[in-house]
């Protein structure tokens, strides 16, 4: 398994605000997008990421997410693998950029 670099919520919003902001991949599924979402960015479900990689850009720089950030570890261990170079896990997803970067987003 490739080993997987992590981005803390911190860091993303300050990538995020900065002149090369990475691109965000979502890896929940539909009806947890409907409950919070970081902003309109790749989605392609986790269980879907075999079949629909290819739709992504190789060489951009990805980070990824979940609701906690153990689906979206997996996520960027397989893009790795399949030869994405620049990808990143947000260590505590979603709930975890609510918890410290948004807190008017909801949780579940």
């Amino acid at each position: 398994m490739h080993e997987v670099p992590t981005i803390t919520p911190q860091a993303l919003k300050a990538e995020l605000e900065g002149p090369n902001p990475p691109q965000l991949l979502d890896v929940r599924e539909d009806d947890e997008r409907e409950i919070s979402v970081l902003d309109d960015h790749a989605h392609i479900p986790l269980d879907d990421l075999q079949d629909r990689f290819r739709e992504l850009d190789a060489s951009a720089n990805w980070v990824v997410y979940c609701r906690t950030g153990k689906r979206s570890h997996n996520a960027a261990a397989y893009l790795k693998h399949r030869g994405f170079t620049q990808v990143r896990n947000l260590e505590t997803g979603i709930n975890g950029w609510a918890e410290t970067i948004d807190p008017s987003m909801t949780t579940y």
